[in-house]
């Protein structure tokens, strides 16, 4: 559990780019911070692993405030996924995997070991483990990086607009392979994006931000969806444009799913949506 108690952040001269912010972040679950720039939540996010330390106010691992801990060692023990990878463009794909365990001690033949299997994890050929980054697409930089992260086993995944940088098909491909790994083994997840549809893809629980870090609401995409606490939010997700609005057709014998503007979203069967998550 991450616990947000009266955290302030501010920069420069008087910048307050996080205000009083009083936030719980539950274990095991995929929270998404979302909302336009100058929300706050990359700099909520970083505050996590220490490579931003509030001014005032306290933030707490399961009740243990990070700054008593030591930024390297708090950091080792967090997955960070950023949008440009930050790979070693000197180092092979299995080095740059390998990194953190490399650090920890880890022995480079087990190392190695564990590096090749996380590769499979995330959907990475084996073949790719001595090619440079430079020589990998977009989205198989971004699974190095995942698998990176994943490579101490940490409990709490942080990741700061991962799949911004990649084309749609590849962004979407990217996003299933976050919910598999998930559900295959859940973490903490904190994630943050400015795409409202990839908060609903992927978030248990979605944190809408405004300004300086204020929550305007926070639930699942479906109590957004249902009731929206105010008129930014409604705005915010596009309850008042057509694709938020379904309705059920009949065509040649089936349910269809469409939109306000009659374009077709899943097919209805025994009762249960074939639609494919927000």
């Amino acid at each position: 559990m991450i616990e947000f108690e009266s955290v302030t952040k501010e920069f420069g001269e008087g910048t307050v780019a996080v205000a009083e912010l009083d936030l719980l972040i539950p274990s095991d679950r995929v929270t998404v911070l979302v909302g336009s720039s100058g929300s706050g939540k990359t700099t909520i996010l970083r505050m996590v692993n220490r490579m931003v330390d509030p001014t005032r106010g306290r933030v707490m691992i399961d009740g243990v405030d990070v700054a008593g801990m030591a930024p390297v060692a708090l950091r080792r023990r967090i997955g960070y996924v950023m949008q440009s990878a930050g790979l070693l463009p000197h180092r092979r794909v299995l080095d740059n995997v390998i990194t953190v365990l490399r650090l920890t001690g880890m022995p480079k033949a087990a190392a190695r070991r564990r590096g090749i299997a996380l590769m499979a994890t995330v959907g990475l050929d084996a073949r790719l483990a001595q090619r440079y980054p430079s020589q990998l697409s977009g989205g198989q930089q971004q699974r190095v990086g995942v698998a990176r992260a994943l490579a101490s086993d940490p409990n709490i995944l942080l990741m700061d607009e991962p799949f911004g940088a990649v084309d749609p098909i590849v962004r979407l491909e990217l996003q299933d392979e976050l919910l598999r790994l998930q559900q295959q083994r859940a973490r903490t997840v904190v994630f943050v994006t400015h795409d409202i549809d990839e908060a609903f893809r992927i978030g248990d629980e979605v944190v809408i931000l405004s300004e300086g870090g204020h929550i305007e609401q926070r639930g699942t995409p479906t109590q957004l969806l249902a009731a929206p606490a105010s008129e930014f939010v409604a705005e915010f997700i596009g309850v008042h444009r057509g694709r938020r609005s379904l309705r059920v057709v009949e065509q040649n014998g089936n349910r269809v799913v469409v939109d306000a503007t009659g374009r077709p979203a899943g097919v209805l069967r025994d009762g249960q949506s074939e639609v494919g998550r927000l």
